[in-house]
């Protein structure tokens, strides 16, 4: 049986939830959440969700069998990475010195404290947590309809470090600015959260739903563009 979007289960996202706002947008799809590596071989369009701790998340994927699957998805077909899910694509994380996937080039690193105050001086709070401004670094199809400067839902304490610039789809201020969305070929990552994001995060995953990337433009030549 055709299976259109694929979640990919290793443990540790809230999967209901983007499976159902996945469903939510694309009521005609068939979206199965599985951790089984034939299975996201098999999909159209794969969905790497993620919470919790870089380690505990590589060591999942690798226990699980996903790795080679998950690689492959993210060089090959429309790919949407969401929090942990975009931060394991890098290289390293500061987290636990965890070597990532190494998809992307590039690293994730912690937000510093020294840094985290306001312009008042009032110390911030980390994990990253609620709702922040994202700023569209390049037009993108996932973008559509979507305004910039539109607020999404985050919960982090890292964030990533892309060594290619031209990959960075999005950002936000926290209180300095980080890279929150990446782009490169076939591959849109978010740090926030899409499905806890309301009418925006919507929006979002309704575009991946039907998002045809550019064919010469593949995730390993690390480029930005893609097509509508």
């Amino acid at each position: 049986m055709k299976i259109d979007i694929a979640v990919v289960d290793y443990g540790m996202g809230n999967l209901r939830s983007v499976s159902k706002a996945i469903e939510h947008v694309a009521p005609s799809a068939r979206v199965v959440v599985t951790s089984d590596p034939q299975v996201v071989a098999q999909a159209s369009r794969v969905v790497f969700p993620g919470q919790g701790a870089a380690p505990d998340c590589m060591r999942e994927i690798d226990a699980r069998g996903l790795r080679h699957a998950i690689v492959d998805a993210a060089r090959s077909k429309p790919f949407l990475g969401i929090c942990m899910g975009m931060q394991v694509l890098f290289e390293h994380s500061e987290e636990g010195d965890t070597a990532c996937l190494g998809i992307l080039p590039g690293t994730v690193q912690r937000f510093p404290p020294e840094a985290m105050h306001d312009a008042a001086g009032n110390k911030l709070k980390v994990p990253h947590m609620g709702w922040n401004d994202v700023h569209q670094a390049m037009p993108h199809p996932l973008w559509a309809g979507i305004e910039e400067g539109t607020r999404f839902y985050f919960v982090h304490s890292y964030f990533v470090q892309p060594d290619a610039p031209e990959v960075i789809a999005g950002f936000s201020h926290y209180p300095f600015p980080f890279t929150c969305a990446v782009a490169a070929g076939n591959i849109f990552a978010v740090q926030f959260h899409p499905e806890k994001s309301q009418n925006a995060g919507l929006a979002l995953l309704g575009n991946f739903a039907t998002w045809q990337p550019c064919a010469s433009a593949p995730a390993a030549a690390l480029s930005g563009a893609a097509c509508a």
